[in-house]
């Protein structure tokens, strides 16, 4: 495969992309967020005398993280260079400019890079007296078996997650409280993706991985991390069996009666006629195992760049879950009416 020429892209200095794209977020929050030192935004109407919520990761997968923050969604974000952790400055600005004197969540994916800049990040809050407590993401089934749950990577399940724990923010009293929620609203959600063709990194235009034309990636990770199986390239409707019977394989007991919010995502250049397809595909399987779907999301929000593939979410609901994900929320990244 040859790979001689960089991907397209409009953008000024690729060096630059970061913080470009973060002061054009802030403008398409319209007033609703603002910027907050070096790379953090931040509500400007928040709830006084509550907990809050920080969510936060690397740049170049947007809408997340930092598209989520807004009513009913995240209070602010703490965002990293391209695909590259927050550093602990950036947590740290973030942490302070949303501190309301209950302490703050950092709600976060699984990578190295981020637990070792968030932890830092807590510990120069603690510092300051500001209690911080810490939720991680951790929904990709491919990337350990269910004994080594604490090494999976936080993918697309963090929408419904900061979603859920978003909804909690407006009510709840207590760090502990959000904390609890946000966890078992994690503990409660299980993704598989696949890729088919990889996305870029600005700074070079080089691929992040490399694909055959006519091989699919089972359980690929969001930078090209490796899944459990390279596959045929095959249609819609054996795609979708073969990804719901890793997400059945799991841990996440599904059982008649259950219900369910199901997202399918685009991992950036895969379009919504294919995502309808797949989701076409996936209901009726989920219907013979008596799983109900109580709300569909498809879109592309966890993206990499032009990366071409599809991930499948679900999130388990129980009575409390429910009440928070039938809030209304609004975001650039996902907004709930």
């Amino acid at each position: 495969m040859s790979h001689a020429n960089p991907a397209k892209k409009i953008i000024n200095n690729p060096l630059k992309c970061a913080d470009e794209l973060f002061e054009g977020l802030v403008i398409a929050y319209d007033g609703k967020a603002r910027r907050v030192g070096t790379r953090s935004i931040v509500m400007n109407d928040l709830r006084p005398d509550a907990p809050a919520l920080l969510v936060g990761g690397g740049a170049g997968h947007e809408p997340i993280y930092h598209g989520l923050v807004g009513k009913g969604m995240a209070d602010g974000a703490a965002v990293g260079e391209i695909f590259a952790a927050p550093p602990p400055d950036i947590v740290l600005e973030a942490t302070q400019a949303l501190n309301r004197g209950k302490g703050v969540l950092f709600l976060y994916g699984n990578y190295a890079g981020d637990v070792m800049n968030f932890d830092i990040g807590a510990e120069l809050a603690a510092d300051e007296g500001i209690t911080v407590k810490t939720v991680i993401i951790a929904d990709d089934v491919c990337s350990a078996p269910p004994s080594e749950k604490h090494k999976r990577r936080g993918v697309a399940g963090l929408v419904p997650i900061t979603k859920i724990a978003g909804g909690a923010a407006m009510s709840v009293d207590s760090l502990d409280e959000l904390a609890r929620i946000a966890q078992k609203a994690c503990d409660n959600t299980r993704t598989v993706g696949v890729s088919t063709k990889p996305g870029s990194i600005p700074a070079t235009g080089k691929p992040t991985f490399e694909l055959a034309d006519d091989i699919i990636g089972l359980g690929m990770g969001i930078h090209g991390e490796k899944g459990v199986a390279l596959i045929p390239m095959c249609t819609a409707d054996e795609l979708a069996v073969k990804i719901l019977d890793l997400l059945f394989a799991d841990d996440l007991a599904l059982n008649a009666g259950d219900e369910i919010v199901f997202f399918v995502n685009s991992l950036g250049s895969t379009h919504m006629m294919e995502l309808l397809i797949l989701l076409r595909a996936a209901k009726p399987i989920l219907e013979k195992r008596g799983i109900k779907i109580h709300q569909t999301i498809v879109d592309n929000i966890v993206t990499c760049q032009e990366m071409a593939g599809v991930s499948f979410s679900i999130t388990k609901l129980d009575a409390e879950l429910k009440k928070f994900w039938d809030l209304p929320c609004e975001s650039v990244g996902y907004t709930k009416l």
